[in-house]
């Protein structure tokens, strides 16, 4: 199989169902944007940060290939939800792992700026671009079916990814920065 089929080359692209639509569709925007959240996430991984951290975010990749092959889906043509879910479990994990790391750090009491060494600073940028997937993501729901719990995972990864950030720099004795205004 060849990573070329210059079926694109016109300025379309085949979603799951067969669908073609423009590059610039909202439906690219929003799996594109997780693929690149996905890419963002596996630098986070390839430093060196705990191994449960390691194990949690290859849990959490494979669900954003669920998630991003659920965006690609033309569900019109094709329903995908049950061979490929994402689900309240789905959500419940990375609430109770979040609970389960605030519980090992002090309470916040200011904003934070980002930065500290390279895995809380790639956590950072992997946040950000969770919550611009999510934009993505809920602006394509205003056109299109998009699951309610893909918009949920979104929402509480962002949040996971910030309180990985804190979990790291706590990990590896960077302090962090609170901002001042």
């Amino acid at each position: 199989m060849r990573v070329y089929t210059r079926t694109g080359d016109d300025g379309t692209t085949g979603l799951i169902g067969g669908t073609r639509v423009q590059k610039y569709d909202p439906r690219l925007e929003a799996y594109g944007t997780v693929d690149e959240l996905n890419s963002w996430i596996g630098l986070v991984r390839s430093q060196e940060i705990d191994a449960e951290d390691i194990n949690d975010l290859i849990k959490i990749q494979n669900k954003l290939f669920v998630i991003g092959a659920l965006l690609a889906t033309d569900i019109a043509k094709v329903d995908q939800s049950e061979k490929l879910p994402c689900c309240d479990d789905d959500i419940l994990f990375l609430e109770k792992r979040m609970d389960e790391i605030l519980d090992n750090l002090p309470p916040l009491t200011s904003f934070l700026l980002p930065g500290g060494n390279n895995a809380v600073s790639f956590c950072h940028i992997a946040r950000t671009v969770c919550r611009r997937a999510e934009r993505r993501a809920y602006k394509l729901s205003a056109e299109a079916a998009v699951l309610e719990e893909v918009l949920k995972y979104l929402n509480r990864l962002s949040d996971y990814l910030y309180v990985l950030s804190r979990k790291i720099a706590k990990d590896t004795g960077i302090g962090e920065i609170p901002w001042k205004s």
